[in-house]
């Protein structure tokens, strides 16, 4: 199924790269606006259905996935030291994605030869840098009404208040069962209902490439290229960094953890869906010799919290919108910006296409059309596999790194799958390396 849809992906962008330059070149005048008109109205829609969906799947995923960590808590320092990592990878991956397409827009002049202009009237043209002080973002914060909020998808209010009926779920005695029951249910129909809308990916590619090549010509091409790598040089930095921290944590055992992982992340990026990588990855970390106890708590709830190559792209892609047409955030604003997408970005493991969700969010919290996210959706899923990968690794490295923390020490290599049968554990305490050592 995922090798179709790819399939299908790739056929949509290069029936629209034909379509669009037969537009530009054979029509002109009105015919030019009607034809740009029409696929813009089945890029419309689309974006559209991605809105519908924003409110109830960010509000279920994130409380589902709250009120489910405090039942790692029994494993007492591995929940807090994985979630540290957590916060200071991410902090990491959306500060390389901000620095690298500053020095990208700098050398290449990224997004800035585009000068595209709205079409949704009442759209600004600038960001007014007034109304984002400190004071403004923190009561913004703070949802006057949940219904409110989701009603006008003020996303941030939204997490704001998962984040209270979470915790809260989780510090009952019998962490509501009806309640829970509920939600969890609530969350596989909006994750049901977003699988449906992403099915009409393609046909948004087809319109959106078509678009914008029947408008630009075949020189967005080139615009293309450099935003799509630009993006993949900086997951190679991003990259380097992870190994570097691998590095410092396994020492010459790092390239060992690499090679390891090399299927899964490769399953990852021709899937573009780092959860298809997902059990490939927690034995290829087992074989590797990383404890059980570690990996089969850090793995998944790295899956929610830390997908590093997504928020990385969610910096990168906000910037190149903002460029694109015209508008220069503050410092102020890009440092709002990594708060929100900080908190915005957790909790949507499973979500295909995700990041869409996030970018709309964070380019309406800042007055932005939502309808400009059209730009990068024609490369998506190029953008994608790269990010699946790079989820892969980080959280791969999270696991390395909350050992390292942990004080254990590493198990020997398994030679073969059939070796991952025996058991990790000997009464109450994992072996590492045939020496029993204290999980603390």
């Amino acid at each position: 199924m995922k090798r179709g849809f790819t399939y299908f992906v790739v056929g949509s962008m290069v029936l629209g790269v034909l379509a669009g330059l037969a537009c530009n070149q054979f029509l002109t005048g009105d015919q030019l606006s009607l034809a740009v008109d029409g696929f813009t109205l089945i890029t419309t829609l689309f974006l559209r259905l991605i809105k519908m969906i924003i409110a109830p799947l960010v509000f279920t995923t994130l409380v589902v996935g709250i009120a489910h960590m405090e039942d790692a808590a029994a494993i007492r320092g591995v929940g807090f030291k994985a979630i540290a990592w957590f916060i200071t990878a991410s902090i990491v991956s959306l500060t390389v994605g901000l620095l690298m397409f500053h020095l990208l827009a700098h050398v290449w002049s990224l997004g800035a030869n585009l000068n595209m202009t709205s079409e949704v009237a009442g759209a600004p043209a600038t960001v007014d840098a007034s109304t984002f002080t400190l004071k403004d973002f923190l009561t913004h914060l703070i949802p006057t009404s949940i219904f409110e909020a989701m009603a006008t998808n003020q996303i941030l209010q939204i997490v704001v208040f998962a984040v209270f009926v979470g915790t809260a779920v989780s510090a009952l005695d019998d962490r509501a069962p009806a309640v829970m029951a509920l939600v969890e249910q609530g969350m596989n129909i909006m994750l049901k209902v977003t699988g449906y809308v992403m099915t009409l990916a393609p046909l948004a590619i087809f319109a959106a490439l078509a678009a914008a090549i029947a408008k630009q010509g075949l020189g967005i091409i080139g615009t293309y290229a450099q935003f799509v790598g630009g993006f993949y040089l900086s997951l190679g930095v991003l990259w380097v960094l992870l190994f570097g921290v691998a590095f410092l944590m396994l020492g010459k055992r790092a390239g060992g953890l690499f090679g390891a992982i090399g299927n899964p992340a490769l399953l990852a990026f021709s899937t573009a869906s780092s959860e298809a990588a997902y059990p490939r990855t927690l034995e290829a970390l087992e074989r590797f010799g990383l404890p059980r106890r570690v990996v089969s708590f850090v793995l998944p709830l790295g899956y929610s919290f830390n997908l590093d190559g997504s928020m990385m792209y969610c910096t990168f892609a906000v910037l190149f919108i903002a460029k694109a047409h015209g508008i220069d955030l503050t410092v102020g604003q890009q440092i709002s910006m990594l708060l929100l997408l900080m908190v915005t970005s957790k909790g949507m493991a499973g979500v295909p296409r995700a990041s869409l969700v996030v970018i709309m969010a964070t380019l309406t919290y800042f007055g932005m059309d939502e309808g400009w996210i059209a730009l990068v959706l024609a490369v998506d899923h190029l953008l994608d596999m790269g990010r699946s990968a790079t989820n892969v690794v980080g959280n791969s490295v999270a696991s390395a790194v909350v050992t390292r923390w942990e004080g254990m020490k590493l198990n020997a290599p398994l030679a073969s799958d059939e070796a991952l049968i025996e058991k990790p554990f000997e009464g109450d305490r994992p072996v590492a390396g045939g020496v029993e050592v204290n999980p603390q």
